[in-house]
Parts: C-alpha cells; structure tokens; sequence
C-alpha cells in the first residue's frame, strides 16, 4: 500500500539463461498526494524499473547487506519470482 513517507526499493531486472539478476536501480519516496519520487543510482539497459516495499532492516543491519550485497535493502535471490 503507497503510504505518504513509505521508502521503496528499485530495481532494474535482467533476465539470462540461469534465470534473473535483480540490479539495485534507487529509491523512491510516496508523497501526500500518492505520486512517487524516483532517487536513481543507475539507468536500466531495458528501460523497465520494478519498484517494491524496501525490505526490513534485521539487528540494525540491511538484510541484503548480511547477504553479500551492498544494496543496503532486501532483493530477491537470482532466479526468484517476485
């Protein structure tokens, strides 16, 4: 649900042989009015950008990060299915 203040997560996904990689793109940010504000860190080769719910910070530290990443936020596995 797009709560004013909500943070999102966005990524660009490159599909391949072995399945998906899912590329930390930015952020995004819901204002009062429900429109979004796009914070990108890279541009996708395909143009698509998928935005979801930021995953949950765990002990004080990014999900993603205890995962090897430095996304700072949880992203599906490669070859996951949102």
């Amino acid at each position: 649900m797009l709560v004013a203040g909500k943070r999102l997560a966005v990524f660009s996904i490159r599909e391949n042989k072995g399945g998906s990689i899912w590329v930390r793109a930015g952020s995004a940010f819901v204002n009062k009015d429900g429109s979004l504000n796009l914070l990108l860190d890279v541009l996708p080769l395909d143009g698509k950008l998928h935005v979801r719910e930021a995953g949950e910070k765990k002990d004080g530290v990014p999900a993603a990060k205890k995962n090897g990443e430095a996304a700072g936020f949880d992203a599906p596995a490669a070859g996951a299915q949102p």
